[in-house]
């Protein structure tokens, strides 16, 4: 069995520990991604990126892309389409030359990407799936698929898909263990994650209700997978990483808001650093007595400038 913190090793790329930052929408940028790689994370994804977006040239799809100085060789980028040919293009792209490491997304389960084939889309869709995941291998680059157990509870597909994806050249597997009718709710389903773990012989992380090393240590236990992937738990906290690694590592919530805001204020400017940072801030707050109202102030910050004034103010 696995052990939080063991090495993984994806295609060519040896990782230094087992724990994942997930891919989140509207959340796992650079500035944040730096963060969790301080505080110990094995490897961070960026955003999801469309591939249509990426073969249209999308300005807002290529600031997805931006990476950290420190992220150079070490950072994955996550793609999402229904398209083999799309997503074939979008990996052999200049855009996606920094990164060796391609993860495909079949798991997104929000409206707008279900309905247009997409994300988790593809779970009823195994053909077209299979292709997508060839295609992308053709481009040279190590492909990795992040998929649910299925859309419905009742209808699991976890091993199938699994195969599916070590057949067309998967490198790895993030299993995440819901349905996609239940989004992000409920408790994962360990048996479902093992059943695609016992089904393939590639690397198989594990995804869903990971918060904390004992939450880590028990979905390694239950699935025999070979890694975790952490999510909403790094919004609140992206110190996670360092706690369940069992790392001695201090969580300075006003450093990390001050450090976010100087790496993303001369990319993106002062309103979407504002409007970012004033979010990343509240999820800061949680578990702070009177964190309601902070929130509410937070969200009322009119400047960059201010914001950095509460910061010093709040978690002083």
């Amino acid at each position: 069995m696995a052990e939080v913190g063991q090495s993984l090793k994806i295609g060519d790329a040896s990782l230094p520990n087992n724990v994942l930052l997930a891919p989140l929408a509207g959340y796992t940028d650079f500035a944040f991604r730096k963060l969790c790689y301080k505080f110990g994370a094995g490897l961070c994804f960026t955003e999801m990126v469309s591939a249509k977006g990426l073969f249209y040239n999308s300005e807002a799809t290529k600031k997805l892309l931006h990476l950290a100085p420190e992220e150079a060789g070490r950072t994955a980028v996550q793609l999402f389409g229904g398209d083999a040919a799309y997503m074939r293009a979008a990996c052999e792209s200049e855009a996606l030359a920094p990164f060796s490491v391609v993860d495909i997304n079949m798991g997104c389960p929000v409206p707008k990407v279900y309905k247009n084939g997409e994300g988790s889309a593809l779970l009823a869709d195994m053909p077209r799936a299979e292709a997508i995941v060839s295609a992308c291998k053709k481009s040279g680059k190590t492909v990795t698929v992040k998929f649910r157990i299925g859309l419905t509870k009742a209808e699991p597909v976890a091993a199938e898909f699994a195969r599916m994806c070590e057949g067309a050249g998967a490198g790895m597997i993030t299993v995440h263990g819901r349905p996609r009718e239940a989004y992000y709710a409920g408790e994962p389903d360990y048996a479902q994650i093992a059943a695609a773990k016992a089904a393939v012989r590639i690397p198989v992380v594990a995804n869903g209700g990971v918060f904390s090393r004992a939450d880590a240590e028990k979905m390694l236990a239950e699935t025999g997978a070979d890694g975790v992937m952490v999510a909403r738990a790094a919004l609140y906290d992206p110190h996670v990483f360092a706690q369940i690694l069992g790392r001695d590592e201090g969580w300075d919530r006003r450093a990390a808001v001050l450090g976010q805001i100087e790496d993303m204020l001369p990319f993106y400017g002062e309103q979407f650093t504002l409007v970012q940072m004033r979010k990343m801030a509240a999820f800061y707050l949680r578990g702070e007595k009177g964190s309601a109202k902070l929130r509410a102030e937070l969200f009322a910050c009119p400047s960059v400038a201010r914001l950095r004034e509460m910061a010093e103010e709040i978690f002083a």
